[in-house]
């Protein structure tokens, strides 16, 4: 369908609804005409008799309304009202723009949800790129882009289409009042709507543009910047804290499967394309792996990031980032590097390290506690051994 025709249905649609209403309000027969002076809409309310096209002329009208709606221009005419207090025509003339003003206010509703999930897909998938008109864009739309924000990805695909009704048509309207009220939870979740920027970017996922600063995620902070190696991971410990709680909130409301991912933040507007990428390939591999009903995000994915983050420049993070506590530990760092190299044998490790094996025991406890990760443990290992491959790649090439 063209703009033009999606305008004229649109028109059509709010004529017969505003016919409709003010026959009944004035007791009065109800026409209106497009620019052209077509019958767009006609409605006697209550009234026996037919509408009598001679009354469209300037002599025989009681009053004439011009309107504009959806971008045509348009006329109101009506009879004269039976309706006790209506007899003055200032008055019916201020009801009438009254009630267009609100019928296209909520016409319009549906539309601008369209151009803001739009809007939302297409900056996320990279497809906008202009800081300033990503501002512009979203001060229109009532979207705030100055504060920092990272990429909730919520897959609802279960309840948004489930179940199927019986026609196309039905089975659409059916999945857009879903998804609706899927991003109304997740707004009444985060309590503030200039806090979470919604959009549903179709296959049954909706994009949250969560607020991520420290005082945004107060509520859910516990040492948010513990460990944290770079300001993409700062307060990713509250970020899915709250995550986890949105999930338990959702699979209450729906009854069904519902798996999200989690983005880092990335500076600047930009940044969003990049923890949208986070959330998109932690909620792929996390389902694969580890099944729905689950908040997933990258920093836990193990040896599977590695394996399955296509992006270079994230590996290196997470390679930073589970090596970040050993940074000011050197002999830790040869440690490891040794003990891999020995292909994890205690004795030979300690006996080129010119150490006790007690020693490098105590070394790699030291690890483990700073780590998170016991380089005795296999899965743990080649954690570890992968991030320093990345760590050693990257310095190389510096």
């Amino acid at each position: 369908m063209t703009e033009g025709n999606l305008s004229a249905t649109r028109f059509q649609r709010v004529a017969g609804t505003v016919a409709h209403r003010l026959a009944e309000l004035l007791q009065a027969s109800i026409a209106v005409l497009d620019q052209q002076g077509n019958l767009v809409a006609v409605d006697h309310g209550s009234a026996s008799s037919t509408f009598d096209e001679g009354s469209l002329s300037p002599g025989n009208a009681w009053l004439r309304v011009p309107v504009r709606c959806a971008s045509l221009a348009g006329e109101i005419v009506i009879g004269r009202p039976r309706a006790r207090g209506m007899s003055s025509p200032r008055l019916v003339r201020s009801l009438v723009e009254l009630l267009i003003d609100h019928l296209a206010l909520i016409d319009e509703l549906p539309v601008q949800r369209e151009l803001k999930s739009k809007f939302i897909h297409d900056l996320l998938n990279g497809m906008i790129v202009d800081e300033a008109e990503i501002l512009r864009v979203g001060h229109i739309l009532g979207m705030d882009f100055t504060r920092p924000r990272a990429v909730i990805l919520v897959d609802a695909s279960d309840f948004v289409f489930a179940p199927r009704a019986r026609t196309p048509e039905a089975a659409e309207a059916q999945m857009r009042r879903h998804a609706q009220l899927i991003i109304g939870s997740i707004v009444e979740f985060f309590h503030l709507p200039d806090d979470t920027i919604c959009g549903y970017i179709g296959d049954g996922e909706i994009a949250v543009l969560k607020a991520s600063s420290s005082q945004d995620l107060a509520g859910w902070a516990d040492d948010p910047a513990a460990g944290a190696s770079s300001p993409s991971w700062a307060d990713l410990t509250a970020l899915k804290r709250a995550t986890r709680a949105l999930l338990d909130k959702l699979r209450r409301e729906t009854h069904a499967e519902i798996s999200i991912g989690v983005g880092r933040y990335h500076p600047s507007i930009r940044g969003l394309a990049r923890s949208y990428q986070d959330a998109r390939t932690a909620l792929y591999l996390g389902r694969r792996l580890f099944g729905p009903n689950r908040v997933h995000s990258l920093d836990e994915m193990g040896v599977a990031a590695f394996v399955g983050v296509p992006d270079e420049r994230t590996k290196v993070d997470l390679a930073r980032r589970l090596l970040s506590p050993l940074e000011h530990a050197p002999e830790l760092l040869e440690t490891l590097t040794t003990y891999f190299e020995e292909d994890c044998h205690p004795s030979r490790a300690a006996s080129r390290l010119a150490v006790h094996r007690n020693t490098l025991s105590y070394r790699l406890d030291r690890i483990t506690n700073l780590i998170g990760l016991d380089p005795r443990r296999f899965d743990d290992a080649v954690q570890i051994r992968l991030a320093l491959l990345v760590r050693q790649l990257q310095m190389d090439r510096a």
